[in-house]
């Protein structure tokens, strides 16, 4: 017995020594939240670029209003290796940043390392200004862009930097990409304009094609010769023109466009300064974070990159459980393994712990947004399991998920679960619910389940044109796998049937995640 205290006792004084030595620092903008692990300095100067970044994006967009209503976290960590061990579950890969728009909401995943392996900002910023390039294009330029141009955006973006003066400098060269587009076999431009990254055969071919998507947007920005024909061929596109038929109304020869990108790849690269300065923020805040929420910081990080990794998520589960032993009390903690015990799989999963940890999260904090989610659709679930059907039973189910919405009216995770709590029961959402659905889009356009669930609710609406365009950006994804697809096959179907004189509605289908 004195052994197993003494082994106690030693436990929880590893904890306390860590917990003692807090290290994550949160600091807030206008438009992120941004946890590193570096020091209050550097922090703020990364804080202020990217706020700078942003400000930049609105504007060339032209969009009036700074800050937002719904923040990007962003996690920094110590180095890429850490960011591909998240990534990958090893240190040994090639992935230095990533960004995730999914059942936690949005975050990305940067690292705070300084090369100097290439001229202008480092590695690490460039991939996080790339990452976050996709996460403003999604969220506010509503249009249906192809593979090549996604990309291509994303990194003739990646390269901003601010001159003494405060202008950003808009365009510079991306010189990761150098050896890619002079040394390797090319991608042609009529392959780059109708085939999707992930048709390369390999690493270096995708190098390529990010490299030569790069450059085909740079000369349709900057070459006079081909001015217009950008905004030309995005109008055709969005018009429903066939694609192949809209390049070559825009850009003319596609075998003369490949020539002409050889010819521009090794000729001088200009790029284009902004007129007025981007001032340096004053409304950031930094703060350390308390001392067990420091401790959890890198078991949340595990356990929202491990997501569909067993081994992994059982570790991150039995990590979470030692900690939530000593923090009993302790609402974000508890959330945390309730959400790591869900995620495990449906056969090794045991549903009381999750409702264990649950009610002790509501017991420390009862507003939790998070975990009254996550209760709202453990109940909702057990009700479907039983075939309930008593509507005062559904009603209460649904609670936990209205007060999370009532708590944080800008988190778009319960006003989609709200509209989601319909589905269990099998009754169609109500006007409130399809609003709700409306409002988790106003605020996530970038998740593409919200795109999918918003196309249906659309069509069911008789809103067929501004559905089948959202389906567009789904098919265009170049990391879409065939969902776009089947998107919007089954969208001209509903238009078929209702334009045949049918007035029911469509079921909107939407897979039922396990872990969600």
């Amino acid at each position: 017995m004195f052994k197993i205290l003494s082994a106690v006792a030693a436990l929880i004084a590893a904890f306390t020594a860590t917990l003692a030595e807090a290290r994550w620092l949160r600091a807030e903008t206008d438009s992120f939240i941004i946890y590193s692990e570096g020091n209050e300095k550097s922090l703020r100067e990364f804080a202020e670029t990217l706020q700078r970044f942003d400000s930049a994006l609105r504007f060339l967009v032209g969009i009036g209003v700074e800050g937002e209503e719904n923040r990007l976290p962003i996690y920094l960590l110590a180095s890429a290796q850490d960011v591909s061990r998240l990534a990958t579950g090893s240190r040994q890969g090639s992935i230095a940043g990533f960004y995730v728009a999914g059942s936690d909401g949005s975050f990305a995943l940067a690292n705070r390392q300084r090369d100097t392996g290439y001229a202008g900002t480092s590695a690490a910023q460039q991939i996080l200004f790339h990452e976050y390039s996709h996460h403003f294009m999604k969220r506010y330029v509503r249009a249906a862009f192809p593979a090549w141009f996604i990309e291509g955006f994303a990194e003739y973006y990646s390269t901003v930097e601010f001159n003494k003066e405060g202008k950003a400098e808009i365009g510079r060269p991306v010189y990761r990409r150098a050896y890619g587009l002079l040394q390797m076999p090319k991608v042609p431009a009529e392959k780059l304009l109708f085939e999707r990254p992930s048709a390369m055969r390999n690493s270096g071919q995708m190098d390529v094609y990010y490299g030569r998507a790069w450059i085909l947007t740079h000369m349709l920005y900057h070459n006079p010769a081909r001015a217009g024909q950008l905004g030309t061929y995005m109008k055709d596109i969005n018009a429903g023109t066939d694609p192949r038929q809209a390049a070559i109304d825009a850009f003319g020869d596609l075998a003369q466009l490949d020539r002409d990108l050889d010819r521009y790849i090794r000729a001088p690269l200009g790029y284009r300064t902004l007129r007025d300065a981007t001032p340096v923020p004053t409304n950031i805040t930094i703060a350390a974070l308390p001392a067990v929420e420091d401790a959890l910081m890198p078991l949340r990080l595990e356990r929202m990159s491990a997501r569909g990794n067993a081994e992994r998520i059982a570790k991150v589960r039995d990590d979470l459980r030692r900690l939530a032993a000593l923090h009993g009390d302790n609402a974000e903690v508890q959330y945390e393994l309730a959400a790591a015990e869900w995620a495990m799989d449906r056969d090794t999963r045991d549903p009381a712990a999750v409702r264990a940890a649950l009610d002790r999260a509501l017991a420390a904090k009862a507003d939790h947004v998070r975990a009254n989610v996550m209760l709202g659709r453990l109940l909702l679930r057990d009700l479907h399991d039983k075939g309930a059907d008593d509507e005062a039973a559904w009603r209460e189910a649904r609670r936990p998920i209205q007060l999370a919405n009532r708590t944080d009216p800008n988190d778009p995770i319960p006003l989609y679960a709200y509209f989601r709590s319909f589905q269990p029961e099998g009754r169609r959402p109500p006007d409130i619910a399809i609003k709700a659905l409306e409002r988790a889009f106003a605020l996530a356009p970038e998740n593409i389940e919200l795109r999918v669930a918003n196309a249906f609710a659309l069509a069911n609406q008789g809103d067929f044109d501004t559905a089948l365009k959202l389906a567009q950006t789904v098919a265009f994804d170049p990391h879409d796998t065939g969902q776009g697809e089947r998107l919007l096959e089954q969208l001209e179907n509903m238009r078929k049937i209702r334009e045949g004189g049918s007035t029911a509605e469509i079921e909107i289908e939407i897979e039922d995640d396990d872990n969600d």
